[in-house]
Order: C-alpha cells, then sequence, then structure tokens
C-alpha cells in the first residue's frame, strides 16, 4: 500500500459458537488543512460501537499507523480464535 485506500475498509469476524461478532472499519482522506484523517471504529456488530479519529501532517505517517492497524487485524485469528474477513465477503445479516 504506497498510497491511502480510495475507499473505506470494513472487516468482520465472526464466530457464532463462541458468541464473537465484531466489526471495524477504516476511512483515510485529507481535510480541510491538507492534512491526512485516519479515522476507524469498532464494536460488536449492531451495536455503536468506538471511533478514534487521529491527524497526521504527512502521508507517510498515516500509512505507517494504517499499515500497524491492519497488521493488528491480521493477528484477529491468533488472539480471539477467529480471523476477519472484508465485510462483503462475508452476510452480515446472518450473523
Amino acid at each position: 500500500m504506497d498510497t491511502l485506500p480510495p475507499a473505506p475498509i470494513e472487516l468482520v469476524a465472526v464466530d457464532r459458537t463462541r458468541n464473537i461478532h465484531r466489526r471495524w472499519s477504516l476511512v483515510a482522506g485529507r481535510d480541510l488543512f491538507g492534512r491526512v484523517v485516519v479515522e476507524t471504529d469498532w464494536g460488536r456488530i449492531g451495536r455503536r460501537g468506538q471511533q478514534l479519529v487521529k491527524s497526521f501532517a504527512d502521508e507517510a505517517a498515516a500509512l505507517r499507523h494504517i499499515r500497524m492497524l491492519l497488521a493488528r487485524r491480521r493477528s484477529a485469528e491468533r488472539r480471539l480464535g477467529v480471523g476477519y474477513v472484508a465485510r462483503e465477503d462475508m452476510d452480515v445479516r446472518a450473523c
């Protein structure tokens, strides 16, 4: 990933047998002052959840932050017992 993601990244982790229904999303873009803003939302599917917005002076710092966040999502299977998948790859209504 050499540039900011052009569209939101939406991931879900679901394991019905263990009652795990998580969602995670990331949106990156520029604000009116030219700074790069990375907005992350996470929580249980169907609930309000939490949100974190971070602002970066340059795109390189924002990309490092995004890579770090995605690396953490990749380790979810080891940590939680269920991995995250792209939301469009899964029918979340069946959760």
